[in-house]
């Protein structure tokens, strides 16, 4: 029986390892947006903080260097807050352009195993068809003789 060769197989092989480094490329944006969103919380739990320290500081006796440094204390939170917003932002782009092209390498690959699939229905026909007419020839020989 003949074997079944794909002349584009190098091809596919080339499209099954750039889907696997998109993969990669998308796993390691994701983890970056998943770390970005994480420390932006922690600067929103500090920033938190900071205005609850503000309100004490504003309460009670007023000692106006306290609420001084308590303000610009939360001024500079709010700066660092606003900054890692931007860095969260930068990374959710980062990681949907590296989902967009996930899809694009899936989607390349799926169709050479398509046209993989198609090649090999197309040698199994071809196969059927030579393995037909060599039982005619046996027949119509043995019929003739």
């Amino acid at each position: 029986m003949a074997k079944f060769v794909y002349q584009m197989q190098n091809i596919l092989d080339i499209k099954l390892k750039l889907e696997t480094q998109a993969k990669m490329a998308y796993s390691a944006a994701n983890q970056k947006y998943l770390d970005e969103q994480n420390v932006l919380q922690e600067y929103i739990i500090r920033r938190m903080g900071y205005e609850k320290k503000l309100k004490s500081a504003m309460t009670g006796k007023l000692d106006m260097a306290e609420v001084s440094h308590a303000r610009a204390d939360l001024n500079n939170m709010k700066t660092i807050v606003r900054r890692q917003m931007m860095e969260v932002h930068k990374a959710e782009k980062a990681m949907e352009e590296a989902r967009d092209k996930l899809n694009e390498v899936v989607q390349e690959r799926k169709v050479q195993e398509k046209l993989r699939e198609k090649a090999f229905e197309e040698f199994k026909h071809e196969l059927a068809e030579a393995e037909t007419k060599e039982i005619d020839e046996l027949v119509s020989y043995t019929y003739n003789k």
